[in-house]
């Protein structure tokens, strides 16, 4: 029976989006092309007919990946994503949190496809951050923007580096909680 457009192109949705939580879940060499087609229903043969790489399919799924933190931030206040940002629950929450938390150490031992979709999505969410932060689009507010940014990664980084039961781990958010919210946000 042959699949049509429609289908494939929902079909293709699909692979993305199961290998864009199986690489944030396992990393990018976690995971073999066979078993990320088995987990999301197909054939290894059919990744063949959708993407021209499992590299490919990295960019596109990091891609997606960053999209879908975007989504999760849209219209909210940035002080209240950051405070769920910087959240066990979301350190906890490997294969559904921050690709880049997740991925861009990986990212950085990846081809240019693969860190131009980082880039991309590192640009889009330091847009979202000034339109959401009401500062005016400057070269300082945008200084500022990349520094929040890093620290809120780089504590999620440090926090997931850590023993899930370890002190340190819920530390080092509290720490970065408080020197980036204000007050009434981190209570």
């Amino acid at each position: 029976m042959k699949v049509t457009k429609a289908q494939a192109q929902a079909n293709r949705t699909h692979v993305v989006e199961t290998a864009s939580t199986l690489f944030r879940e396992r990393g990018y060499d976690g995971i073999g092309v066979a078993d990320l087609m088995a987990a999301a229903g197909f054939t290894v043969g059919g990744f063949y007919k959708q993407f021209g790489s499992k590299t490919d399919l990295m960019a596109e799924a990091s891609s997606c990946g960053l999209a879908q933190i975007l989504a999760a931030s849209d219209g909210e206040d940035l002080s209240v994503f950051l405070g769920k940002y910087l959240s066990r629950e979301h350190r906890d929450a490997r294969a559904t949190g921050c690709t880049l938390a997740a991925l861009a150490g990986d990212a950085a031992r990846q081809p240019e496809t693969v860190k131009a979709a980082f880039a991309d999505g590192i640009e889009s969410i330091l847009a979202a951050m000034n339109k959401a932060s009401g500062i005016a689009d400057t070269h300082q507010a945008r200084a500022q923007q990349i520094a929040l940014l890093a620290q809120a990664l780089g504590a999620i980084v440090l926090s997931r580096a850590c023993p899930d039961s370890a002190p340190l781990a819920d530390e080092i958010l509290d720490a970065c909680r408080q020197r980036i919210l204000p007050p009434e946000i981190n209570s």
